[in-house]
């Protein structure tokens, strides 16, 4: 995978992350009956990241950059679909887990494939320019989901999201010119 292909499907992921993050979060409240509830959920998702990461890292050097970062879009296609249906908080508690293996998976692949492909010399100005392109995107998509959403219910915009994921695992899969 290239840097151009690498850089397209993380604008689409990360932007898709940050569109559904807050209405997750509203989600997560609601299924929810107190604060503490929603400290777990939120807990759990980081307490797996956490110990899943080293697997992870090993995983990643082993098969690759390309097929981590698939697993993670697939994952995440998968996972949007059913955030729709949570209703119970062991549901949210689930959800979590496995949400916070992808974020490993995601998080991990992104800094070593930006560390296998980067000139030391010039890795600073790259990373920078790479974070101004995923940061900008995920701007715009939150803003954007801000007037978008009083035309969808937000069970549409997790399946859109779902499908948005599933468009990123194309642009990962397909050859390498973009």
């Amino acid at each position: 995978m290239n840097f151009r292909k690498f850089l397209i499907s993380q604008s689409i992921l990360i932007t898709a992350s940050s569109v559904v993050f807050p209405f997750y979060l509203l989600l997560i409240k609601n299924v929810g009956d107190s604060y503490s509830q929603f400290g777990w959920a939120y807990g759990l998702f980081t307490l797996t990241a956490a110990f899943t990461y080293p697997i992870i890292g090993r995983l990643g050097d082993r098969y690759g950059d390309k097929n981590m970062l698939l697993i993670y879009t697939i994952g995440m296609a998968a996972v949007m679909l059913l955030i729709p249906l949570l209703y119970q908080v062991w549901h949210v508690y689930t959800i979590q887990i496995v949400m916070g293996i992808l974020g490993a998976i995601q998080k991990n692949t992104e800094k070593a494939f930006l560390a296998r492909n980067n000139d030391t010399e010039t890795a600073g100005k790259q990373i920078g320019n790479y974070h101004l392109y995923i940061s900008l995107w995920s701007g715009i998509g939150i803003i954007l989901t801000g007037y978008l959403i009083d035309f969808l219910t937000i069970a549409s915009l997790f399946y859109l999201i779902s499908f948005v994921y599933i468009i990123a695992s194309f642009i990962i899969i397909k050859g390498e010119k973009v």
